[in-house]
C-alpha cells in the first residue's frame, strides 16, 4: 500500500497502468469539459466506456494515486480521493524534509486552487525523471487540472494539444485543448506575480494565494515556486 506523510484518509494505489488507456485523460480532464459539445469532442462514442473507467477509478476501496517527481527532490502527488460522498481528486506536493505533504489544489464540489501557473505547470511537466510519471505529455495532462492561469502564452495551445494528440483518441484535439485552457478547472483563472523568490496568485481559492487567510506559509510558498520552475522562479507576470 502506498503512503503519503500526511495523507492518511484512504487505501492508495499505484495508478501508473491507468496512464495507458486513451480513455483516462478524457476522464481525469472531465471538470474542464463542460457542457455538451465539449464531452462529445472530447469523448465521441467512447462516453459508457469512459463512464465505466470512471467508476473504476472512483471505487472507494482503492485510491489510484499518480507521483510526479520534480529535480528538486520534492514530488507532486495526483490522488484520486475516493470517500463516498465526497470523490474528488487532490494535488499534493512533499518534500523528503516535510512532516507531511502541502496541498496544491482539489479538483471536487468543495474546489481549492488554482495550484500552478502556467510556466510552472510546463516545467513541471519537462522535468527529467527516472520513477513515477516520467513521460512529459502524461505529466502535462495529469497536473493539468491544478493550472489557472489568466495570462497564457500564445503557445499554450499547441503544448496541450501535442499532449492529447500523443496520448488520447480524440479527434480534434486542438479544439479540446482550447476548451480546457478556456474552462481551467472550476475555479476563475488568476493573475499571477513573482516577488522576493514567490510566485503568488490572486485567487480567493489558492492556497498560493498570501492574502487568503489559510494560505501556505512564506517559506513554504518560496519552496514550492523554487521547485515548481526547476530552482528558477521567473513567473512570466509582473514582478517586483
Amino acid at each position: 500500500m502506498l503512503k503519503i506523510p500526511g495523507y492518511e484518509d484512504g487505501p492508495l494505489v499505484q495508478g501508473t497502468a491507468y496512464l495507458d488507456d486513451p480513455l483516462f485523460w478524457p476522464v481525469h480532464l472531465g471538470t474542464g469539459l463542460r457542457g455538451e459539445d465539449a464531452q462529445r469532442a472530447a469523448f465521441g462514442a467512447d462516453w459508457d466506456a469512459a463512464m465505466e473507467l470512471y467508476r473504476v477509478l472512483s471505487a472507494e476501496h482503492e485510491w489510484p494515486a499518480f507521483s510526479v517527481p520534480l529535480s528538486s527532490g520534492h514530488t507532486i502527488h495526483v490522488v484520486y480521493r475516493n470517500i463516498e460522498g465526497e470523490h474528488g481528486v487532490d494535488y499534493l506536493i512533499h518534500h523528503p524534509s516535510w512532516p507531511a505533504a502541502e496541498t496544491l489544489a482539489t479538483d471536487d464540489g468543495h474546489f481549492m486552487g488554482p495550484g500552478m501557473a502556467w510556466p510552472e505547470l510546463l516545467s513541471a511537466a519537462r522535468q527529467p525523471a527516472t520513477e513515477g510519471v516520467t513521460d512529459p505529455d502524461a505529466r502535462l495532462l495529469l497536473l493539468f487540472p491544478a493550472l489557472g492561469d489568466a495570462l497564457l502564452p500564445d503557445d499554450a495551445t499547441a503544448a496541450l494539444t501535442a499532449a492529447l494528440t500523443a496520448l488520447t483518441l480524440i479527434e480534434e484535439p486542438a479544439e479540446v485543448a482550447g476548451t480546457l485552457l478556456e474552462n481551467q478547472g472550476q475555479w476563475a483563472p488568476a493573475h499571477w506575480r513573482s516577488a522576493g523568490g514567490v510566485c503568488f496568485n490572486d485567487g480567493g481559492h489558492s492556497y498560493r494565494n498570501p492574502g487568503n487567510a489559510f494560505a501556505l506559509p512564506e517559506e513554504r510558498l518560496r519552496e514550492i515556486s523554487d521547485a515548481l520552475n526547476d530552482g528558477e522562479v521567473a513567473a512570466h507576470q509582473a514582478s517586483d
